[in-house]
């Protein structure tokens, strides 16, 4: 557990940590640095002090580790994970919980906006099953939003093998409500974190994440982003290493597919289904397994209601008026269409499921 407390010293960066895990073995590498010794140049006096007053925090580690049953794995480990190990910023130490077998499946990158709307979750859920259906092992953060319903998309397939990669330690779930996705990710999939047992969710922690699930993905799929929102950060880290970027269209009029649009009029493919991002994969489109939309079809009148819903949430009040129905036929719509599953509605607010 040496390579873990050299992660957890205080005042570490990952550009340190990588020079330290290779500059000797771990275990002496930590026996040293608290004994006073500057083991690599070019570091802050402030920061050897600091370090030097470290002594037993390897013990803490492994008893952290163990109680939690988290598992640790260097750069110069012969079982880092190889889809990884040649990146260009590769983590020099990953904490994980799951099997790490699975990052030798070929892997796609699903991310979105924390504050997705209904359609773009129940989309990314969709992509997220058919690509586990057809082998395809599913990225993401576990955030909110897109993430997490990508994640719940390869629970849905029996044979789903979900890559989940998180900021905090894998002992500090975040955000808390996501306590049974963790699980289940750890159970059929590998989660993984390169910061240490204890680490809260920083914010300077995001960027270094969203690095990780750009590295690891072969195709990297937006479904919903705002233009400035931080599925870009993931997307600028994709477009370094030459993954390619795929986005799905959105509505014009949608705030959380502004950043998706302007992807699309930079020249990335769109994505409408599993097929597309088969093919971005270098897969045959002969044979991909898609999910069967088993949903009722909408009469004439359910769809006119249905596209009125379908660019923005709307309100009752506001479909009345664009259809020009009354308020008990406009409720009676919405009705038969959420019973269907084309519609739901949140606080008064209604919303397309296409």
């Amino acid at each position: 557990m040496s390579a873990a407390a050299l992660a957890a010293l205080p005042l570490q960066t990952h550009r340190r940590l990588r020079r330290l895990v290779e500059c000797d073995d771990p275990a002496i590498t930590f026996r040293r640095i608290v004994a006073g010794e500057k083991v690599i140049p070019g570091v802050d006096d402030r920061v050897w002090h600091a370090w030097r007053n470290a002594a037993g925090l390897d013990e803490v580690m492994a008893q952290r580790c163990e109680l939690h049953g988290i598992s640790v794995v260097h750069i110069l480990d012969d079982h880092y994970p190889e889809a990884i190990a040649g990146d260009r910023e590769v983590p020099p130490v990953l904490f994980y919980k799951g099997d790490l077998s699975v990052l030798r499946r070929r892997c796609v990158g699903i991310i979105g906006t924390r504050t997705a709307s209904l359609s773009g979750c129940n989309f990314a859920r969709s992509l997220g099953r058919d690509l586990s259906a057809n082998g395809v092992a599913v990225v993401s953060g576990l955030a909110r939003g897109i993430d997490v319903h990508a994640h719940r998309g390869a629970f849905d397939d029996p044979a789903g093998t979900p890559v989940a990669v998180v900021v905090s330690g894998l002992d500090v779930i975040y955000p808390p409500e996501h306590g049974l996705d963790w699980d289940e990710v750890v159970g059929r999939g590998v989660l993984l974190s390169e910061s240490p047992p204890g680490t809260a969710p920083e914010t300077h922690r995001f960027p270094l994440r969203n690095r990780i699930i750009a590295a690891l993905s072969g195709v990297l799929v937006v479904v919903e982003s705002r233009a400035r929102g931080g599925s870009m950060i993931t997307v600028r880290e994709a477009m370094k290493r030459d993954i390619t970027v795929m986005a799905v269209p959105g509505s014009p009029h949608s705030p959380v597919s502004d950043g998706t649009n302007a992807l699309l009029k930079d020249g990335c493919a769109p994505v409408t289904d599993v097929v597309d991002v088969m093919v971005a994969l270098g897969l045959s489109d002969g044979g991909v397994i898609r999910t069967v939309d088993t949903r009722d079809v909408p009469t004439t009148e359910e769809r006119e209601v249905l596209v009125a819903c379908s660019s923005r949430p709307v309100t009752v009040d506001e479909l009345v008026i664009t259809l020009g129905r009354s308020v008990f036929e406009t409720g009676v719509l919405l009705g038969r269409l959420e019973l269907k599953g084309w519609v739901q509605h949140v606080n008064g607010w209604w919303e397309a499921l296409t």
